[in-house]
C-alpha cells in the first residue's frame, strides 16, 4: 500500500492556495471599493471650498465647478495655463505659458488661478469689483490677486446680471444649469458649450448637484450658529 503523505501534502498544498486566492480576491475587491469610492476626489482635486466665506451658496457652488473644469489642480489659486505655478499672489502673475493643444496651440496664455483669469480679464474686473479698487481704473494693474481677492472679484463678477445679461444666481435656484453653462461657455471654454471641450466637462451639471449640496448645508449650518449666537445674548 503506496503512503498516504503526498496525497496529504498535495490537499494541504491545495487548500493554502485556495485560501491565498481567496485573500488576494478579497484584498482587490476591498481596493476597488476604496477607489470607487475616493475616485471623486482623485480626478477633481480642484473642488476644495473657497477662501472666501459667504455670499451665494449657488455661486459658491458653481465656481468650485469651474475651478474643477478650468484647473483642477490641488492648489488651484496659484496655477498657469498648462500647470505650472507661482509662489506669490501679490499681483496677477502675467506669464504668458505656451499653448501646447486645442485650437489656440501655438499661442500664449496668461490664464492664472482656479478660474484661469486672463491678465487683461483680470484687470477689467478688479477695477469693477475688487474690494481694494480706486476711481482711477489704471490702479487696478496693482491690487492682489490672492486667493481671497480672486474668489470675491468672480464671486461679484457672477453675481452682477448686468455682465451677463442673464441672473446667474436666479437660475442656479431654478435648477437651470445648462443655461449657465451656455452663457458661460463663451468666458470658460470648457464648461461644456465651448471651444475646448476638456474630460471634466460631461461631469459638470453632476459635480454640481454634489457642491450645492455641500454650500447649501455649510450655509445652513452658519446660520444656525448665528441664531444660537443671537439666543445666547
Amino acid at each position: 500500500m503506496p503512503p498516504l503523505w503526498p496525497a496529504r501534502l498535495s490537499a494541504a498544498a491545495a487548500h493554502a492556495l485556495r485560501s491565498k486566492l481567496l485573500w488576494s480576491a478579497l484584498g482587490a475587491a476591498l481596493m476597488l471599493m476604496l477607489l470607487w469610492i475616493w475616485l471623486p476626489l482623485l480626478l477633481i482635486p480642484g473642488t476644495q471650498p473657497l477662501t472666501m466665506t459667504g455670499g451665494d451658496p449657488h455661486l459658491r457652488a458653481l465656481m468650485r465647478t469651474i475651478s474643477a473644469s478650468e484647473s483642477n489642480v490641488m492648489r488651484p489659486y496659484h496655477v498657469l495655463h498648462g500647470g505650472d505655478s507661482v509662489g506669490t499672489l501679490e499681483r496677477h502673475p502675467n506669464r504668458c505659458q505656451a499653448i501646447g493643444q486645442g485650437p489656440n496651440r501655438g499661442n500664449c496664455s496668461t490664464a492664472a488661478g482656479p478660474y484661469q483669469l486672463l491678465f487683461g480679464t483680470w484687470i477689467e474686473l478688479a477695477a469693477r469689483y475688487h474690494p481694494d479698487r480706486t476711481d482711477d481704473s489704471l490702479d487696478a494693474v496693482g491690487l492682489s490677486f490672492s486667493a481671497l481677492d480672486q474668489d470675491l472679484v468672480v464671486h461679484a463678477w457672477l453675481a452682477d446680471p448686468r455682465a451677463w445679461r442673464l441672473d446667474i444666481a436666479a437660475q442656479l435656484r431654478q435648477g437651470r444649469m445648462q443655461p449657465v453653462l451656455k452663457c458661460l461657455s463663451g468666458t470658460w471654454t470648457s464648461l461644456g458649450h465651448g471651444i475646448e471641450i476638456n474630460t471634466m466637462s460631461r461631469e459638470l451639471p453632476g459635480l454640481y448637484k454634489r457642491l450645492i449640496e455641500n454650500e447649501l448645508a455649510q450655509a445652513a449650518d452658519a446660520n444656525s450658529a448665528v441664531s444660537q449666537q443671537r439666543a445666547a445674548r
